[in-house]
């Protein structure tokens, strides 16, 4: 089997601007096609990694799509760039990657999971993850929270559909509704911040009760200062992980697992199994976030997550994607066995990522079901392919 073409695209979303995916379509000389998408799109830079995958998508085709492992060295290798690269490298090699698999599995006619090893588990547990910008349905109002009660209420809204645990961004406004920019979050905090920053969790804390996990997500705009403050100021409240606590950064991230006793999640700006393992090596984390839209694929995150395993680290797999990204990260969580939380992000339930993917995976009180159709599960719809405002074909 050969890969014949490969057509690179960006697709529109309802509102054309957010959250719209940058994906690939890989073809076969079997008729057997593959989807993958770079993880990159969601932020500042989706045109590099639409470039990205474009000058990969030139050097495999050609190539047998079974041969995973031996794609993944070709690419990481010959970009030059790629050796100890970042996210706009890694998104590109993501996409044809996850694209792979995906063939692979259609292939032999298997969910991906069978090939990763089998399921460890039935079902994954995941959170209700940034509810400071609502939780509403497709269609609905979205309150973003700004005062305690905004984010009380928000976090009942998710406990009422059957989760138990959340993730919230508690320094992501002022008291007024402003954006906090990153400048406001570093450096010692006012105590001013610090006592609106605990109103906004024992809120949550009081609302949701003590048997719910509570995440704080700091999106890695806090420094080490700040981090520490914000840390200590989380222990009280029993918050079940730390998120991005500040940059990645070996020092800082010593300082502040030294000095605040809550478990940290960070890895969704960490790149590869090299970027990774002093992390592992000096217990820098203890549960591990790599997006395998912006990580290498499911062969690297995969990699990531056994080296993992080894230091007892546990994982969830970041997801900043379309519905396809939700796919992915199920096959990898429901093989391994660290994994320990899904994240359910509020993007995946609004209008941006309606009419992009064939399906669009939903939980069950807290719980998603595995995918059992062969490959990854999904596929971008054609009607989104043809509409797409970016778009370039390989053969």
């Amino acid at each position: 089997m050969k890969i014949t073409k490969i057509d690179v695209f960006r697709l529109k979303t309802s509102d054309n601007k957010t959250n719209s995916p940058i994906g690939c379509r890989v073809f076969t000389d079997e008729g057997i096609f593959g989807d993958g998408e770079a993880g990159m799109a969601y932020g500042v830079g989706g045109g590099a990694a639409f470039e990205m995958i474009c000058a990969l998508a030139d050097m495999v085709v050609g190539m047998n799509p079974l041969d995973t492992e031996a794609i993944w060295e070709k690419m990481h290798k010959n970009t030059f760039w790629g050796q100890n690269g970042g996210p706009v490298v890694f998104s590109g090699i993501a996409a044809i990657d996850v694209a792979l698999w995906d063939i692979k599995g259609k292939y032999f006619k298997v969910p991906c999971y069978v090939l990763l090893g089998g399921k460890v588990r039935d079902k994954l547990r995941c959170y209700a993850s940034q509810l400071q910008f609502g939780w509403g349905k497709a269609g609905e109002p979205q309150l973003w929270a700004v005062t305690a009660e905004d984010y009380a209420s928000n976090a009942r809204l998710a406990i009422a559909e059957g989760y138990d645990a959340i993730k919230i961004d508690f320094i992501d406004r002022d008291e007024k509704g402003n954006k906090l920019r990153s400048l406001d979050q570093t450096g010692l905090l006012p105590a001013k911040l610090m006592r609106l920053v605990e109103t906004r969790i024992k809120a949550v804390r009081e609302a949701v009760g003590p048997d719910v996990d509570i995440i704080m997500e700091n999106h890695s705009y806090s420094d080490a200062l700040s981090a520490v403050q914000l840390g200590k100021l989380a222990e009280k409240y029993n918050i079940w992980a730390y998120e991005e606590p500040n940059t990645p950064g070996l020092k800082s991230s010593e300082y502040i697992t030294q000095n605040v006793a809550v478990p940290i999640a960070n890895g969704e700006r960490i790149y590869t199994r090299w970027q990774y393992a002093p992390y592992f090596e000096k217990n820098l984390i203890q549960l591990i976030q790599p997006d395998i839209g912006n990580c290498g694929g499911i062969t690297e995150v995969k990699k990531i997550c056994d080296m993992a395993y080894a230091y007892d680290v546990a994982v969830q797999v970041h997801v900043a994607g379309s519905p396809l990204a939700t796919n992915a990260a199920l096959h990898v969580e429901a093989a391994i066995p660290n994994f320990t939380i899904h994240e359910h992000h509020v993007a995946n339930r609004m209008d941006t990522s309606k009419g992009l993917t064939k399906y669009n995976l939903q939980p069950e009180n807290g719980y998603f079901t595995i995918p059992e159709l062969s490959g990854i599960g999904n596929e971008f719809l054609q009607s989104a392919i043809d509409d797409a405002y970016m778009f370039k074909t390989f053969q």
